[in-house]
């Protein structure tokens, strides 16, 4: 593992960790891109290596949000039941997907969500 390898990792991290907590996002719309483009890693090992990623950093940001109180626990426990019951489906459609058509979708997603917020003004 090279210097370099490690410092692109570590600000990959720090780049990832610090939207993901003021943006409410898993840090998988900066580390999917960036493991791609950067790291050369295939689309479908950049999804699964941010989703393990994610747990981590979830969960420390979680921390400092419920102690601010800023956690609606209702939704969050609601919502963490379904969304953990299709991340389990979802998981084995990439097992399906091309990297090709990953990326087009990814790529769309960002697009379509990021210009409606931008429009509107508010989340």
């Amino acid at each position: 593992m090279s210097t370099s390898f490690v410092i692109t990792c570590l600000g990959i991290g720090v780049l990832s960790g610090v939207i993901a907590a003021l943006c409410g996002v898993g840090g998988g719309v900066v580390m999917v891109p960036a493991f791609v483009m950067l790291l050369k890693l295939p689309q479908k090992t950049a999804v699964a290596t941010s989703l393990a990623i994610i747990i981590p950093t979830a969960l420390m940001a979680t921390t400092q949000n419920a102690r601010s109180g800023y956690v609606d626990w209702k939704v969050a426990v609601i919502t963490a039941i379904s969304a953990s019951i299709f991340a389990y489906f979802g998981a084995g459609w990439l097992k399906t997907m091309s990297n090709e058509t990953l990326t087009r979708i990814f790529g769309t997603v960002l697009v379509v969500f990021g210009l409606r917020m931008l429009l509107q003004g508010k989340a």
